[in-house]
């Protein structure tokens, strides 16, 4: 069977609401997909993943355990996501008090993202570059760098 052909697998214990999960991906353990979110084919999301509404993940992704994407994250195809990476979506956050439109995060094809990085919003990671574990990353990184540190830098 191609993966074209394959359902995707959803853990009887995830809470999936979105009918937009593409075929082979697999969405395992307490994870939480809200119905407006996208996700490509031959995605293996783990445990305790929370994808929120406007979040749009490419082909070929992997997020590891602990991540949650909020609205304004778009994920291209052939992405690593490491465990409990941290994504945000207002720089000026309240509780109760919402900006008119959440910043955009993307991730373009091909990048690596380390286990514990925590990533501002309103950047790029471009493709195919590499973000090292634990890094904070307050601006773009343009495609193929390398990236670590807090703030992460070019290395």
């Amino acid at each position: 069977m191609s993966i074209e052909e394959k359902q995707p697998f959803i853990h009887e214990t995830a809470d999936v609401q979105s009918k937009n999960i593409g075929s082979g991906s697999l969405v395992w353990q307490f994870t939480v997909v809200l119905s407006g979110a996208k996700i490509g084919k031959n995605c293996n999301i783990n445990a305790h993943v929370f994808i929120e509404n406007d979040v749009t993940i490419g082909d070929n992704v992997t997020l590891k355990c602990g991540v949650q994407l909020w609205d304004g994250v778009t994920i291209e195809d052939d992405v690593f996501v490491g465990p409990n990476v941290t994504f945000t979506n207002d720089k000026f956050p309240r509780s109760k008090v919402y900006p008119e439109q959440f910043l955009k995060t993307t991730l373009k094809k091909g990048a690596s993202i380390g286990a514990n990085s925590t990533l501002l919003s309103g950047i790029t990671i471009g493709e195919n570059a590499m973000i090292g574990a634990g890094s904070v990353v307050t601006k773009d990184v343009p495609p193929g760098e390398l990236w670590f540190g807090n703030p992460a830098r070019k290395h």
